[in-house]
Formats: C-alpha cells, structure tokens, sequence
C-alpha cells in the first residue's frame, strides 16, 4: 500500500518549540524521535519505504533528506504551502507516476497514534473499501465534547469490512460550540475528523477535475512532465500558480463519490498544542501533576508544564496551571489551559516584523 505524508504546517500552536525552519513535525515532541519519521515508522508493516511519499516544504528538504538518510522514501518539496487539495492531488499523481493502482493512504505527520497496531488494522480495512471505489476516511471515536475539531457525521447502515464495522457519510461538520459538541458525543453518531483519507489515485484525481478543475489541469501538466523528464522545470511554475484550499473544503464537502468512515480507538492525539501534549504525557508527571523537560526546579507548583532547552536552569515557585517554554531566544510564560490561544502570540510577532522569532 502507497502512502503519502504531509508535512505542510508550521505549528504554531508550539510556539516558541515550533518554528518556520523547524515546524512541529520535525521535532522530538512525544520522546520517540521527530514527529515525522514516528509517522513512517509507524507504517513499516503497511507500506514499504519505496511506497512512501513525504510532501513537504521546501525548505525543510535538506532536514528530512537528513531524518531519512539510506531510507527510499520519496521526497516531494512544495515551493509554496498551498493547503491539502494540492497536496492531496500532488501525492495521487506522484503514487501513480511510481505504478501506483490500488488505494492510497493520505496521512498528516504530525500526530499521535497510541495503539499503531489497531490504527493499521483500520487502515488495512479502509484499503479493502477503497480498493472497490470511493474514498474512505477515518473517523476518531470521540472521548469528550470537543470544539477544536470538525466532525464526521456516519449513517445509520453498517458494513463489515475485515472486522471493522465501516459507515456511509452523511456530512461534514464544521468546529462546533460546546452544546453542539456534547450531543454529537451522546448520540454516538459523529466522530473527529482526523484528517486522513484511503482512496486510490484514480478517485482522488477523477474527484478534483470535477470539484477543482483548475487545480486538476495544473495536476495533469504535473503528470506530463513526470514521465516526459520535465518535472523539476514545471513544479515551482505549477504548483506556485495554484489556488490554495482543503481537502475537506474543495473535495469531500461536494463529492459525487461513495465516502465511507471507519471509526477508530487507536489512542490517537493531533497533539495539536502544549495543553494536549501534557494530557499525553499523563504518565510522566509528578505526584502534584507537574511535567518538566530539562533542568528545572519547581517548589510548592500544581498541574504545570514546563520545557527548558536553552541549557539553562529553570526554577519555579508558586505556581499552578502554568505553562513556561524556554528556548534560546524565546521564554513563554502561558496559562496552560489557554495553550490553544499561543497563535495570538505568533501573529503579534507577525504584525510587530519579528520575523527572526518565527
């Protein structure tokens, strides 16, 4: 089975960890190596390094040629972010240059899987549904009201497939309120849309030259000049005059295609800020719930989190629900349950020309 990773994203939700040269999916964030490479390694059974396909920014090349030294993985480096539809569309023509025919494993890389061996037999299951057409999504059985994500609405009907119960999408959900979020968990209907989609290249591209059309003629230049030897003069020409847009958006939301869900308890995490990184690490914290990295000294400190890496001493006294990152040129000091928030922080940078701090 091909996979294609996407590493698009800057994190910054991980500020000052996260940064433009160095996003969230290149760092060590769960303590099992740089996000990305976890990603892969996660697919060794499923996919073989030949069969995988990172997109990724340009300027994070040269990291990840060094993350995947003596390792075959395929490395395509956007010019430009432009959103998951082109990346998407990019990684279908690209899997299907190599002889890709059978479904195709669209994965972010940058999240937590907590039971990979579930989490593989769900896309094992997703696979054999795709292979009979449509494109197939898997849906994270939610354990709370969340409003940070969208929502994935299933059907009633329920197919077996390879011991997965598999379901025909009714809609996707926009990032609901609280209200809306605590009766979608109690009607056990709706499940977190994860962002990660099986379908073979063939859908993926019949679905864009339907829904997208100008992006599915920039795919189709792409596609010449992969098998006329042309590729590396067209992709920053192409790639740089498409439209930037979801996948969700530009694809599933008007699809003409079966969709189907197959849901999912594999410990997943988009680990998608510093709060949800200390609810991960729930293991490694201390008897007043305090999690620390690197040299720290904390006195009297309740339900804290605090990441040292500038090769300093860090010491606390007092504190309660306090996030504190120190790196070499940046110290954040936040409340933790307000983690999610840390972007308003990046685009003052942004507003104030501090660009060598993002």
């Amino acid at each position: 089975m091909f996979a294609v990773i996407m590493c698009g994203g800057s994190g910054t939700r991980f500020w000052p960890a996260s940064r433009r040269q160095r996003p969230k999916q290149f760092l060590d964030i769960t303590g099992k190596g740089p996000m990305v490479v976890e990603t892969c390694n996660r697919l060794d059974s499923l996919a073989r390094d030949e069969e995988i396909i990172l997109v990724l920014g340009e300027k994070h090349l040269e990291e990840a040629k060094d993350l995947f030294k003596g390792r075959g993985v395929h490395m395509l480096a956007e010019p430009v972010g432009r959103n998951t539809a082109p990346c998407i569309g990019l990684g279908a023509v690209y899997a299907k240059h190599l002889g890709c025919e059978g479904p195709v494993a669209f994965l972010p890389a940058d999240h937590f899987i907590g039971n990979p061996s579930r989490f593989l037999e769900d896309l094992r299951a997703a696979e054999e549904v795709a292979d009979r057409g449509g494109i197939v999504t898997i849906g994270i059985v939610p354990n709370r009201p969340e409003t940070g994500y969208g929502y994935i609405r299933r059907d009633q009907g329920q197919t077996d497939v390879a011991g997965r119960p598999a379901y025909k999408v009714l809609k996707f959900v926009e990032k609901p309120d609280l209200e809306k979020a605590r009766g979608y968990l109690t009607s056990g209907e709706y499940y977190w849309n994860g962002g990660i989609f099986v379908a073979k290249p063939e859908t993926i591209l019949k679905e864009t030259k339907e829904q997208l059309p100008e992006l599915y003629e920039g795919l189709q230049r792409l596609a010449r000049s992969l098998e006329n030897g042309e590729f590396e003069e067209e992709f920053k020409d192409v790639y740089g005059a498409l439209t930037g847009i979801s996948f969700d958006y530009g694809i599933m939301e008007n699809t003409r295609e079966k969709v189907y869900v197959i849901p999912t308890e594999c410990g997943w995490s988009d680990v998608g800020s510093w709060e949800s990184l200390y609810e991960l690490r729930t293991s490694e914290r201390d008897k007043e719930q305090n999690l620390v990295d690197g040299e720290t000294i904390l006195i009297e400190c309740e339900k804290s989190f605090v990441s040292g890496s500038a090769g300093r001493l860090v010491a606390c006294l007092g504190l309660k629900d306090t996030l504190i990152v120190d790196t070499p040129d940046a110290l954040l000091v936040a409340d933790l349950n307000r983690s999610q928030d840390i972007r308003k922080i990046v685009d003052r940078l942004k507003e104030s020309g501090k660009n060598k701090l993002l």
